[in-house]
């Protein structure tokens, strides 16, 4: 991640794989979630203790001029004493385009004072540091703060998160009139998210969105009631789409998977979709010869479906998901490394009838792997953490969570792995004191969590701060985590984050 205070331009903390929402609220404050890491990493917040060095010397010193403290998530909002339009709709943030806002010609008094407040070149580089809620609130102070916001660059990476009801809005008569979704096409928004949708609700957004026949390439539904029919007309409309989610739809079935999928596909993600088993994987293997990424959890998919997989997808496919498939077994895990030989990130979490031989064949085909995700297996021993440490040297992160028969001897294994960076151990209930020891020469690592392990002391996690490559560490329900012990982590890991 690179540092704005050095000259970069870049953001210093935009969330991977983020969602964004941006609802209709009198705060004008949206939410956000990320699917990926300990809370810290969800939950954290790029605030730079000082203000960046964008400014002039001359500028810099002067006590009179309105530099605001970044220490504060919203003091460029103060900075125009304006606060958000209470009851504005921040869908595109069209609806505050419309009223009289203050100008920063009207609010501040110097012609000093005027032109820092406007200059594009120091807005450019200090709306860096705020966050995506952040940013819809101060595009609403005014428009030449706007017209800065509203570059592509400030939003890459970002989904909006839209709902049904925010789709709408209701007319005097009664009536409903699709939102303007024109900010939005603005800001170059390439993907959404789309929350209860129907075919019809789909269809309007084709036809209102600018972008939608070419620009959007990523589009997830959840809890939508989408068809065959109209999952068929997105595909054919949205040319430009290459990754698809659908998560919680009940309304589509395998033939309609048939009659949609375009080879344009390269990530798929499947969930919770009542009507997807084996044969659903057939038509994802026959019309999607350039899958890259599948993420798939599916109650009904058995260990037939993972020899569907051509040749083709063996040489391009390499992350492969399977979250709560209960069917899987290790006749599965066969059908799928000879399948799927150039995987580098793997999840089995949740697979329950997986065993210690599944991951051996796992260890053993599949070497390439950077990322195994074993969470909530129950078979899982120390005996498929030895044939891990023996033939996956490439791997560098290890989810474990929930593993409940892990022991002190398993992790021992682990301890001769020199790339592994991330080691994820919620709630192994078995792992002590004495297992932790193993840890303490693992020079690689950089993330640990410890979370919810019940047989750990204060004396067996103090000595975790001979690991001082540690950046995050996470103790969370751990009955050894007393105050005393975080104070002395502060004091010995000072660039790690404990999270408590």
């Amino acid at each position: 991640m690179s540092n704005p205070r050095n000259g970069d331009t870049k953001p210093p903390c935009l969330p991977r794989n983020g969602l964004v929402k941006i609802p209709t609220q009198p705060n004008g404050l949206g939410s956000a979630s990320i699917t990926k890491g300990t809370p810290a990493m969800k939950n954290r917040l790029c605030q730079p203790s000082s203000v960046p060095a964008i400014l002039s010397p001359a500028l810099a010193h002067r006590s009179d001029l309105p530099i605001p403290s970044l220490a504060s998530p919203l003091s460029l909002a103060a900075l125009a004493s304006v606060s958000s339009p209470p009851g504005a709709s921040l869908v595109g943030l069209n609806a505050s385009e419309g009223s009289e806002q203050p100008s920063p010609e009207r609010l501040l008094g110097s012609p000093s004072e005027r032109q820092l407040a406007v200059d594009e070149k120091i807005l450019n580089r200090l709306f860096w540091y705020f966050s995506a809620c952040e940013k819809c609130v101060l595009a609403q102070v005014c428009k030449a703060w706007r017209r800065v916001l509203y570059q592509p660059k400030f939003w890459v990476g970002l989904t909006p998160v839209l709902h049904t009801k925010e789709l709408y809005n209701i007319l005097p008569g009664g009536e409903k009139e699709f939102v303007s979704l024109q900010g939005f096409a603005v800001r170059g928004f390439d993907g959404f998210c789309l929350v209860g949708v129907s075919d019809l609700d789909i269809c309007e957004f084709i036809d209102n969105y600018p972008l939608s026949k070419k620009g959007v390439k990523s589009m997830s539904l959840k809890r939508s009631t989408i068809t065959d029919a109209g999952l068929e007309v997105m595909l054919e409309q949205m040319q430009g789409v290459v990754r698809l989610e659908l998560s919680g739809c009940n309304d589509f079935t395998e033939a309609g998977l048939w009659s949609s999928l375009n080879a344009r596909i390269t990530a798929l993600s499947v969930s919770d979709c009542i009507n997807v088993a084996d044969d659903a994987i057939a038509a994802i293997s026959q019309l999607l010869p350039n899958l890259t990424e599948l993420n798939l959890q599916a109650y009904h998919v058995t260990d037939t479906a993972l020899a569907y997989f051509t040749a083709k997808q063996g040489y391009t496919t390499h992350t492969l998901r399977l979250n709560s498939c209960w069917e899987i077994t290790n006749h599965g895990v066969v059908n799928m490394v000879h399948s799927l030989p150039n995987l580098s990130i793997l999840s089995l979490s949740g697979c329950s009838k997986v065993t210690d031989d599944g991951v051996e064949l796992v260890a053993e085909n599949l070497r390439k792997l950077r990322s195994l995700d074993l969470s909530w297996c129950p078979r899982i021993t120390d005996m498929a953490l030895e044939y891990i440490a023996c033939d996956l040297h490439k791997l560098e992160e290890l989810v474990l969570d929930r593993c409940v028969r892990i022991t002190d001897t398993g992790l021992s294994y682990l301890s001769t792995m020199s790339s592994l960076r991330s080691l994820y151990l919620r709630w192994c209930c078995q792992v002590q004191d004495f297992g932790l020891k193993h840890l303490l020469g693992m020079s690689s690592l950089r993330l640990l969590s410890l979370a919810g392990c019940p047989l750990l002391t204060t004396t067996g996690l103090s000595g975790l701060v001979q690991l001082q490559e540690l950046e995050e560490l996470e103790l969370t329900n751990c009955p050894g985590a007393t105050p005393e012990l975080f104070k002395y982590f502060s004091q010995h890991l000072p660039c790690c984050m404990v999270i408590e």
